[in-house]
């Protein structure tokens, strides 16, 4: 039974739930985002790699000024 199956952990996210991950808006998401990270392609959905994610934060990621 599927509901036997014990919780796993995402791989993958849609972009609004990416874009909430962040704690952006999918509009803001789909402009900043977006560009700078792989997707994959699945029909009409487009599921993005939390590792990308987790990349793409790093890489853009700022010291505060002190």
């Amino acid at each position: 039974r599927i509901d036997s199956i014990a919780p796993v952990p995402r791989v993958t996210l849609t972009r609004a739930e990416a874009a909430a991950s962040l704690g952006i808006s999918l509009e803001s998401f789909e402009k900043f985002v977006q560009p700078g990270v792989r997707v994959i392609p699945l029909g009409a959905i487009r599921l993005v790699p939390v590792s990308e994610l987790q990349r793409w934060a790093t890489e853009n990621a700022e010291r505060a000024p002190r």
